[in-house]
């Protein structure tokens, strides 16, 4: 389901980006944020039985977190140690200070790359009436 949305989104940008001559050449509202996208890594050299001790701890405050519907959703990295959050918040500085009070933030043993993120802006381009020829 997943993929085939992807897909799907990925069919409609690229269809916008193929008809963008015959789309009406309007100024694209810049996109809003809605959510941050948060991904969170372990700097090399952690010392991962730190981790360990701290990771009980650091899975409840992120549940209650998820609970308070800060958080959204919540994945594991694949290719290496780390998380990915969707927040359910707008401001960059704010995401960083509640991650920041997570344990292993404390103990400044993950760290956070925080993306805004909004709509597929060119999904826009679909939705304008095209220019008679």
């Amino acid at each position: 389901m997943i993929k085939r949305t992807l897909r799907n989104l990925t069919a409609a940008s690229i269809l916008a980006g193929a008809t963008h001559g015959a789309i009406a050449q309007t100024p694209t509202p810049q996109t809003p944020t809605t959510k941050i996208l948060a991904v969170g890594t372990f700097a090399p050299g952690t010392d991962m039985s730190q981790v360990q001790r701290i990771l009980p701890t650091e899975v409840r405050e992120t549940a209650q977190l998820y609970l308070d519907s800060k958080i959204d959703q919540w994945y594991s990295l694949e290719d290496r140690p780390g998380v990915v959050f969707i927040l359910n918040m707008t401001d960059t500085q704010a995401a960083h200070a509640v991650l920041e009070e997570l344990p292993l933030g404390k103990a400044h043993l993950m760290t956070f790359q925080l993306t805004p993120i909004g709509p597929l802006n060119p999904l826009r381009q679909l939705l304008v009436p095209a220019v008679p020829h």
